[in-house]
């Protein structure tokens, strides 16, 4: 049986947009950037800690031309490129990107096979592409991603894909991939899978505080409190 949940829609709301946050660190007070690029129908998020001028990239959707702009606009220095999985509208712009920046690109070890067949398809479209990329590091639950004097702590949220990942930037701050968005979750391709996503939200996201911002990988952002509220598919949990 199939089963497939729409993404989250609509333009980027205030959440997304140009934001420098200030957070806490084991004690210590700092900057982080974040910007949101919406690329075709995909988001992609630049991360970047202001005072070291390190940054990452999250899921390089498509258009990598205007992905590079925006790092050397501010300035950062790419230190990892991270995939929340391996779908091809997650992607698009990898290629591009880790040779630009030369940073080494990380998913979750059960990814593997995914984004494996994502660069495959992408290199059929176009024979100028590589037919592989390799991953640099392979995450698992608990992985850390330093970042200047961010960390960024992976949580696996299989159910969209079974290497599906979420990352935690900030006790109150998460970027979701495509397992949760405002108003709707991620896609599935049976009941397991659906089961599956409903148990990584349920015991991997909507533990953290109310006013948790999530950053989605389709859709305008949110919070935790409003998807616990508003969000139909999870009224039932």
């Amino acid at each position: 049986m199939s089963l497939r949940v729409a993404a989250g829609g609509g333009s980027i709301n205030p959440l997304n947009r140009k934001k420098n946050y200030r957070i806490v660190n084991g004690g210590t007070c700092f900057k982080v950037i974040i910007r949101t690029l919406l690329l075709n129908v995909s988001n992609c998020y630049i991360v970047g800690c202001e005072e070291t001028k390190e940054g990452i990239i999250i899921d390089p959707a498509w258009d990598g031309q205007r992905i590079l702009e925006k790092v050397e606009e501010l300035g950062l220095r790419i230190k990892a490129i991270v995939l929340t999985h391996g779908h091809i509208d997650h992607v698009g712009a990898l290629q591009e990107v880790q040779e630009a920046t030369r940073a080494p690109v990380m998913l979750h070890a059960d990814e593997v096979d995914e984004f494996d067949e994502s660069i495959k398809e992408l290199s059929y479209r176009d024979t100028f592409r590589a037919a592989e990329i390799p991953a640099d590091r392979l995450l698992q639950e608990g992985d850390k991603i330093e970042v200047g004097k961010l960390t960024l702590e992976v949580i696996h949220t299989p159910g969209h894909t079974s290497g599906s990942i979420s990352l935690k930037a900030a006790p109150d701050m998460v970027f979701t991939g495509d397992t949760l968005f405002a108003g709707s979750i991620g896609s599935v391709g049976s009941e397991e899978g659906y089961d599956q996503l409903l148990t990584s939200i349920q015991t991997k996201l909507l533990v953290f505080p109310p006013g948790t911002k999530i950053y989605p990988g389709h859709g305008p952002g949110s919070t935790i409190d409003v998807e616990k509220r508003n969000n139909p598919l999870l009224m039932m949990l």
